[in-house]
């Protein structure tokens, strides 16, 4: 493998020369540049990056640390920050916690120790209840989950306002009965818990909820059980995109059809839910412009680190489809 003195030799130059042709600083004269750059191809020289970063002190790299990328919506939003990051010359090491507080920790603990520019992080419950910006080394840009005490800069959806308005919707299709089936993991499902509650207790009806680990098998067997013990439901509400497949999946093993026998609803704009028979009513959230808006927030505290924490709070949409065609009641 070349030496940056390999190159120096082979160019003519000092090894100061070649470091500056490719830092990109002036100082250089054209030929010399150019004896550089030729050597620099003929003897497929690579720098050294990590030990340049260990010399500057500077990091390119950026920490991204969400709960299971294999989940669709994570997936979306990882793909926006990678954008950004290569777009400003970064890039990004990608961690799952897989909701476990102690593979979070290690995945941070690793972080520190990569000495990266700062991190984006989707928390687990044990984590957000704990969480002070100012116990970590580098910034943090909460995605997804943040509590409304938690001082830490953030992007996350208004939660309890999406959840009442898919209820609402649902409720003037003449649902009195709501199953709602949220994920326990995480805050987002507990915030949507709270938008359930309080449109059904404004409209003076009983909750029926299923509290469950955000899995497709767990929702399936849940709603399984549900519809054993229960009268069968005006409509079932999912938290999330796999525990609504969970619920697409147990409906057709009761041989449930949508709307006709009972409506569904969920949260996340999945393209498998726009092509099922019926296509399905959700909550789209927007996760490009989540994506997009955590890493904007990073590289502003990483520029100045003494700005005021910011939270972006961003509106879901209500996409109605065939899954809850009822016609209104008046």
């Amino acid at each position: 493998m070349a030496r940056i003195s390999d190159v120096a030799k082979h160019a003519g130059v000092s090894v100061a020369t070649v470091s500056r042709v490719l830092a990109g600083q002036p100082g250089v004269s054209d030929a010399a540049r150019e004896r550089v750059l030729v050597s620099v191809k003929a003897l497929d020289y690579h720098p050294d990056l990590a030990a340049r970063r260990l010399r500057s002190g500077k990091t390119d790299t950026l920490g991204l640390v969400v709960a299971d990328i294999r989940n669709p919506y994570f997936t979306e939003i990882s793909r926006a920050i990678e954008d950004v990051a290569y777009a400003n010359g970064m890039r990004v090491l990608l961690c799952n916690s897989d909701e476990d507080a102690e593979k979070e920790r290690f995945y941070l603990d690793m972080l520190r120790d990569e000495n990266v520019a700062g991190v984006i992080l989707s928390p687990t419950l044990s984590l957000l209840s704990r969480f002070r910006a100012c116990d970590y080394s580098f910034p943090v840009v909460l995605v997804d989950r943040c509590a409304p005490e938690t001082e830490a800069d953030a992007v996350v959806l208004d939660n309890i306002d999406a959840a009442q308005r898919l209820m609402r919707h649902l409720i003037e299709r003449s649902s009195q009965r709501i199953a709602l089936f949220y994920g326990t993991a995480s805050a987002t499902g507990l915030q949507r818990l709270e938008g359930y509650h309080s449109a059904l207790a404004a409209a003076g009806l009983t909750p029926q909820t299923r509290a469950i680990r955000p899995t497709t098998t767990e929702a399936r067997a849940a709603l399984i059980e549900h519809l054993r013990e229960h009268p069968l439901p005006d409509a079932v509400v999912a938290s999330s995109g796999l525990i609504l497949l969970g619920l697409v999946e147990a409906l057709r093993e009761a041989g449930l059809r949508c709307p006709d026998d009972i409506l569904l609803a969920g949260f996340d704009d999945q393209p498998w839910t726009r092509i099922v028979t019926p296509d399905i009513t959700v909550i789209a959230q927007p996760t490009a412009d989540i994506g997009r808006s955590a890493i904007e927030l990073l590289l502003a505290r990483i520029a100045q680190p003494e700005q005021a924490m910011r939270r972006i709070v961003l509106r879901g949409e209500l996409i109605t489809r065939a899954s809850t065609s009822r016609p209104i009641q008046e």
